[in-house]
């Protein structure tokens, strides 16, 4: 009897302590695809402060080489990137062989460049013409609009959102927030990454909701830390498949 009390006195922190992990709400957004340029508005905003301070005409080191040229070429490369992984979907095999392929090809480039200017003399002269410029206004002026379009993204998400509570998963939308209910128990969950990229950005991916009684499947796009989510339902519809269980006798 003794040894049946301790296993229960042991068993009952555990349970407390899982149940203390589940949180009571968990709200599921769909972000839409500007969200990935925050890279491009964070070295926006550090150009900008560091031309307002330094000045268009301050140059690197005893070299006359322009610091606005060096942060142009350093906000253009960021952006580029950006507008890549916006523009397409890179899975994970094949993301990681084109990456590593693309960094060999442009260090091979670069190194033969480097070494042997004259090999390629067309190709030299066209790469030490490429003098971009902007100053701070344009900088500042960028992340503004930027910056403004992720304000509008932040508010606009505060009308559509979903909410996984107790035996419902709830649907709230629109400016008089209008609500959707949907049976949360024997809920299916399909979390897909199809993009590399964007998961290392805000750690998302695309979550599937299988309500039970409808025909239609949820889709969510872009959903931040979708692996915490997942992780989250799971353990919540567990805890509610084991409560509504009924009693065997």
């Amino acid at each position: 009897m003794a040894d049946d009390s301790n296993m229960s006195n042991e068993q009952e922190p555990n349970q407390a302590s899982h149940k203390d992990d589940t949180p009571s709400s968990i709200y599921l957004i769909s972000y839409p695809k500007i969200v990935f340029l925050y890279p491009t508005l964070i070295v926006s905003i550090v150009a900008a402060i560091f031309m307002s301070i330094a000045g268009e005409s301050a140059h690197i080191g005893g070299n006359r080489e322009h610091m606005a040229e060096v942060m142009a070429l350093i906000f253009l490369v960021v952006f580029g990137l950006n507008i890549t992984v916006l523009a397409f979907d890179f899975p994970r095999t094949t993301s990681l062989t084109l990456f590593f392929l693309g960094v060999a090809i442009f260090m091979g480039i670069w190194m033969l460049l480097r070494f042997n200017p004259d090999i390629v003399p067309a190709l030299t002269n066209f790469l030490k013409s490429l003098r971009p410029w902007a100053n701070s206004q344009m900088y500042w002026m960028f992340s503004g609009i930027l910056g403004l379009i992720f304000v509008g993204v932040g508010i606009s998400v505060r009308f559509d959102y979903w909410e996984v509570k107790g035996n419902e998963l709830l649907h709230h939308h629109g400016f008089l927030s209008d609500l959707e209910r949907f049976s949360a128990p024997n809920l299916k969950i399909d979390k897909e990454i199809s993009d590399i990229f964007e998961y290392i950005l805000l750690r998302s991916g695309r979550l599937v909701l299988h309500p039970r009684n409808e025909p239609r499947a949820i889709v969510l796009d872009n959903v931040p830390f979708i692996s915490k989510k997942e992780k989250q339902i799971t353990r919540m519809l567990g805890a509610l498949q084991v409560q509504v269980r009924p009693e065997s006798h």
